[in-house]
């Protein structure tokens, strides 16, 4: 029997074996299996993989730690293959075991969750966090503060995806699986969930979508007048106003959507 089918086994039966399920958590330490990864048609939720992540938090105890002169009390201990992996870590940034940083990746003093997927060369900058199961691009930029939700349950729902190439700039929030599609730029302190819409004012006429940006696109924060009993207020939402020049790398673009959009990050 797969490694697969052992794990889902054991989610139904409730027999666990402590063995298999950190062979899971190994592999998935080491970036040999995703939570989620992308396919012909679009992106595929492992939803095995889901499963694992929660038989390991059944079969380990809260415990001491000492890393690093810190002390700790928890479940799961912290990544210590940096080195091995060209992975550039900032004291007190901290990777959960489980998680997976790529070659060349830079961890501020930020924070990366149990299941989460990290490209190669991307920066998470200072204070931001990568939720559980949260999959990262390559080369995509997380500045300061930013929190990438985690999504960990129900197993069959997608996670946080920032696709390759994406900018997230300071204090944005995106969370309850939201997609950013490549090379899309974020403003500071846009909020993206399920439910708050995301408007394309660029047309004549508004387009409006939900739970993912487009690939390339340029995203502020906004806000939309709804009518209620005690009277008129603004509910927030996110605006897409442009677009990223595809003639131009990747700080180029960055430093002209700053002029033209006035971002600042």
């Amino acid at each position: 029997m797969g490694l697969r089918q052992q794990i889902l086994q054991m989610w139904e039966s409730g027999e666990l074996d402590g063995a298999v399920i950190e062979e899971a958590i190994a592999l998935l330490d080491a970036g040999a299996i995703r939570v989620a990864e992308p396919a012909a048609n679009g992106w595929v939720v492992n939803e095995w993989v889901k499963i694992a992540i929660l038989l390991y938090f059944r079969i380990r105890k809260v415990e001491p730690m000492d890393v690093g002169g810190l002390h700790f009390l928890d479940k799961i201990p912290v990544k210590s293959d940096y080195a091995d992996r060209g992975v550039r870590v900032v004291p007190p940034g901290v990777a959960r075991y489980g998680s997976f940083l790529s070659e060349g990746c830079v961890l501020m003093p930020g924070y990366v969750n149990i299941g989460a997927w990290v490209g190669p060369r991307t920066m998470v900058d200072t204070w931001a966090t990568v939720g559980s199961c949260a999959q990262v691009g390559a080369d995509v930029h997380l500045a300061g503060g930013v929190g990438i939700g985690g999504v960990l349950e129900p197993p069959q729902a997608a996670p946080v995806i920032i696709e390759d190439g994406a900018f997230i700039g300071s204090r944005a929030v995106i969370v309850e699986g939201v997609r950013i599609g490549a090379g899309a730029v974020i403003a500071p302190n846009v909020v993206l969930s399920a439910t708050i819409p995301i408007i394309d004012v660029t047309g004549p006429e508004p387009v409006e979508y939900r739970g993912e940006v487009p690939p390339r696109k340029v995203v502020l924060p906004g806000v939309r007048q709804k009518e209620f009993a005690a009277g008129t207020y603004g509910l927030q939402c996110a605006l897409i106003v442009g677009e990223r020049n595809a003639s131009t790398d990747l700080k180029t673009s960055l430093n002209d959507v700053l002029r033209e959009f006035e971002i600042a990050v």
